[in-house]
């Protein structure tokens, strides 16, 4: 668990810097938890952070649905192990609806301490095939990674891919 905040920590950092983009930063376990207004350094918060307990991925992907204001100009990022502690087909439907409406969904799979993937890709494959883009890389490859899903946005919606 600690990796995956590490992780998650890092991954956020790096996103938080986009230049030109509104970014919001939700934690979650069972109960979901807006840090945005909260952030100056995203590694420092979320290593303050004090959650625990079971995972609800879907509470957390309804939380982001709430806050989109235009679909086509959206994107979701969900860094998770995708070990979802609720509804996997809440999850997947609400992943679907987003999708559908226009939203990029990209998630960040959680790594080990030896940056080995550790997440369920049966969960990861289901978003794939309803629109996602699920990946497990390190900081290094996100760059690389989200400026290819980003430019494809700009061109129309790129079929969903799992990277692992």
């Amino acid at each position: 668990m600690v990796d995956s905040v590490i992780h998650a920590a890092v991954m956020a950092a790096c996103l938080w810097q986009l230049p030109g983009m509104r970014t919001r930063l939700v934690a979650f376990d069972t109960a979901v938890v807006d840090l945005t207004a909260d952030v100056a350094d995203p590694v420092e918060l979320l290593m303050r952070v004090q959650l625990g307990g079971g995972t609800d991925i879907a509470r957390a992907v309804a939380y982001a649905q709430a806050q989109i204001a235009t679909p086509a100009r959206s994107i979701v990022v969900l860094v998770s192990d995708f070990y979802e502690g609720g509804s996997d087909h809440e999850l997947v439907r609400r992943v679907k609806t987003l999708v559908g409406a226009g939203v990029t969904v990209l998630g960040l799979a959680a790594l080990d301490a030896r940056a080995e993937p550790v997440y369920n890709r049966e969960l990861a494959a289901r978003l794939v095939r309803e629109g996602a883009h699920v990946a497990a890389m390190t900081p290094g490859e996100l760059a690389a990674w989200l400026a290819e899903k980003i430019s494809g946005k700009a061109g129309g919606q790129v079929p969903g891919g799992l990277v692992a």
